[in-house]
């Protein structure tokens, strides 16, 4: 087992909370589990809270000793062990918050992405004049260099959509993003142009949620859904005032993914989303 760290990435956070899960579903306790694995208990509490790393070898033993017969999860769970090399986010540690390292993370790893907006556009979609002419309305203010930092950090995040394995990306957007003129009408053109352009790429589906349309379930929060290599390591991630809210318990996932159907039946298709947004870009 590798040391600790002193602040653990995402994934090993979320393998050790998913082999506890484990765990309680045999009731076995942190001591008694420790046992059989031949280690000290609070070696165990510490892979559990994503403080120590594991070796696959031990996921596997840890799985045994669990009566895990789903194969595909541990597999799944053994592919998140021993990842040693930190990614491009890690360069700003120093000066972005947690929440937002998690996001950059997950986006990476994910299989494939699903989003919903309804007053913004998806962070991945924005063009650089509208991420910065947003960064400028948050409370409290952010100082130039603050500003320059989140705007760098959000332009690099969107290397999953255009690098050499683009992840499939769905974009679900509310007409009253697309008419929020953050920055002014110019800026608002070209960031709808942005949105024709990307969703004429293979992995991205842009859709578009019309007013008057077909109700929805949303509570207007914006909803990224990131898939993992199996469902039970999906994660959902919300926007909230006070920071980025991660979401893994499989009954909230089930509900997500239920928002996230309703809201794209909801919306229209990708051709007719594309000349809603043609007809839109003429408008402003």
């Amino acid at each position: 087992m590798s040391a600790t760290n002193a602040i653990p990435t995402v994934r090993r956070r979320r393998l050790g909370a998913e082999l506890r899960r484990l765990r309680e579903r045999t009731e076995l306790s942190a001591t008694e589990a420790a046992a059989r694995l031949g280690v000290p208990q609070s070696r165990l509490s510490g892979i559990e809270a994503g403080r120590y790393g594991v070796s696959g070898d031990r996921v596997r033993a840890l799985a045994r000793n669990y009566g895990c017969a789903d194969q595909a999860l541990v597999d799944a769970l053994v592919g998140m062990t021993g990842d040693r090399k930190r990614g491009w986010w890690e360069e700003h540690r120093e000066t972005l918050s947690q929440g937002l390292l998690d996001l950059s993370e997950l986006e990476h790893h994910a299989t494939a992405i699903r989003v919903a907006q309804v007053v913004h556009i998806p962070g991945l979609l924005q063009t650089s004049d509208q991420a910065r002419a947003l960064f400028r309305q948050m409370v409290p203010a952010l100082l130039p260099h603050e500003l320059e930092f989140r705007l760098s950090h959000r332009l690099k995040r969107q290397v999953v959509l255009h690098g050499d394995q683009p992840v499939p990306y769905t974009a679900v957007i509310h007409e009253t993003a697309l008419r929020m003129q953050f920055g002014g009408a110019a800026i608002s053109r070209a960031q709808i142009q942005h949105l024709i352009d990307m969703g004429g790429r293979e992995n991205i589906t842009v859709m578009v949620i019309p007013f008057g349309g077909v109700p929805f379930p949303c509570s207007g929060q914006g909803i990224d859904y990131f898939s993992g290599s199996v469902r039970q390591l999906d994660t959902v991630q919300i926007d909230t005032d006070h920071g980025v809210e991660l979401v893994d318990a499989q009954t909230r996932l089930e509900r997500y993914r239920l928002v996230l159907d309703r809201m794209e039946d909801a919306a229209l298709s990708p051709a007719a989303s594309r000349d809603f947004l043609h007809r839109l870009a003429r408008d402003l």
